[in-house]
């Protein structure tokens, strides 16, 4: 393992030209006109992956765009890790915000910035690299090792579910390890332990038959932006607790030791909301702000829109009036139950003088991973080697489906040793990964590795 890391540190700038390479590759999967570009980046990864000297490696198709499946090791006696990850990334847009080119890696002030660096192609790549570091040294791995990397994680990951219940002998393992989460903040480690899950959907109101003129109509025909923005101001009490009935039903509350553990935690109050550029706090009662964002559910307007919205004036009653709303959920909450709740308190607020549209757009399950669990312990291991201190053991507030899509599918738990920070504008202009994190998660990766394999051993 020694040899390993330290072949990693003396390779570290080549390490960063070919993450470099990769980025450079705008894989954006939620667009058709990028199609061949995410083609390109899969067959970009599974080259490294070769090239790292993985056993097998191949670029397998669906319905969508491909995966990319690598593994190295078939001993019955070791454990095996399947480490999963995305090569897509969302698209750039506003790209005037961009301070170089979104497609264009740049090392400033030791982070790299480019669409892609932390989410995912950084965080993916590490475990490319501690591959390479180890079969180089070492000669073999201590585990089994397998990677499913995705194509489609930013467009919905629509096709993996299918994927993983048609392979579910290919992908038979131990335990995954995905680095798509962050560190609680810059030279504090942690493991993520929980994730929210989601809901997210688009609402629609039509009232007349088009756009009508204000001065002749405006009165007597009810304004679909009207009525919507209505029925949203109605969604949250004074409170901010959501109003949308049997919400918080199935909500598992935090437990006193749950809640000792948020308030222990290092956390900045003032860095965090100047970093967010937020003016106060504003959180549901009796919660804190850590507590609000990462441990309890939510329901958010992301996105609304209706009649003219052009430079100059058109003054117009409009027609229609669309929304699109995520709620962020929490154990035991389902995709399933909170949108048909969605649905129903939408209907039942639906003026007469309107015509409702609702459409499910996607959502994904939350999880809780046990903390004692070996591959946990492992992880814990890894990072205190790493930074010289034990990691924390936090929830965090987004979402990654797959974690409970592999708990369900394959009966997997998954550890997330992730290395990005909140500040890395991931979905962003101007997303970073530090330098410093990409070198701290490839030895990671080798740690856990060796300390799994030891930990499986005894």
């Amino acid at each position: 393992m020694d040899s390993a890391i330290a072949y990693a540190r003396d390779h570290a700038d080549r390490f960063v030209e070919e993450l470099k390479a990769w980025l450079r590759i705008p894989s954006i999967s939620t667009d058709p006109a990028y199609a061949q570009d995410v083609r390109s980046a899969a067959d970009w990864l599974a080259q490294q992956l070769r090239d790292a000297g993985m056993e097998r490696v191949e670029v397998m198709d669906t319905p969508g765009h491909p995966v990319v499946f690598a593994s190295h090791g078939n001993d019955p006696a070791r454990k095996t890790v399947l480490v999963y990850g995305h090569y897509d990334v969302q698209p750039p847009d506003p790209l005037e915000e961009w301070t170089t080119p979104p497609f264009e890696p740049v090392v400033r002030d030791g982070n790299l910035y480019a669409r892609g660096s932390s989410d995912d192609k950084g965080q993916a790549f590490m475990h490319v690299k501690a591959v390479e570091a180890l079969l180089r040294n070492d000669g073999e791995l201590p585990v089994n090792l397998k990677f499913l990397i995705d194509g489609e994680e930013e467009s919905g990951s629509k096709n993996l579910d299918r994927f993983i219940e048609d392979h579910r002998d290919l992908l038979a393992a131990d335990v995954v390890v995905i680095s798509d989460t962050g560190l609680f903040a810059p030279g504090i480690p942690s493991i993520t332990y929980g994730l929210r899950g989601l809901a997210y959907v688009e609402v629609e109101l039509r009232g007349p038959a088009r756009d009508l003129h204000s001065g002749m109509y405006g009165g007597a025909v009810h304004n679909p932006v009207n009525a919507l923005c209505r029925i949203i101001a109605d969604l949250h009490d004074h409170d901010h607790r959501v109003t949308i009935e049997g919400f918080y039903d199935e909500v598992r509350p935090l437990t006193a030791e749950e809640r000792a553990t948020f308030a222990a935690l290092p956390f900045d109050e003032k860095a965090w909301m100047e970093e967010a550029g937020a003016r106060a706090l504003r959180t549901e009662k009796g919660y804190s702000a850590l507590e609000a964002v990462s441990a309890r559910p939510t329901l958010d307007v992301n996105g609304m829109w209706g009649g003219y919205t052009g430079q100059g004036a058109k003054t117009v009653l409009p027609a229609r009036a669309t929304a699109k709303i995520s709620c962020r959920l929490v154990p035991d909450q389902t995709p399933e139950d909170i949108t048909g709740k969605l649905r129903s308190h939408f209907e039942r607020n639906t003026p007469e003088t309107m015509t409702l549209t609702f459409t499910d757009l996607h959502g994904g399950h939350g999880a809780i991973v046990d903390t004692t669990a070996p591959a946990m312990q492992a992880a814990k291991e890894a990072m205190r080697g790493v930074f010289g201190r034990d990691p924390y053991f936090t929830r965090e507030g987004g979402s990654i489906p797959v974690v409970a899509a592999f708990k369900r599918l394959l009966g997997l738990d998954t550890v997330l040793m992730g290395f990005g920070l909140d500040s890395d504008s991931i979905h962003s202009p101007n997303e970073k990964f530090g330098l410093d994190r990409f070198a701290q998660g490839i030895e990671a990766s080798i740690r856990f590795l060796d300390a799994y394999a030891r930990q499986s051993e005894s």
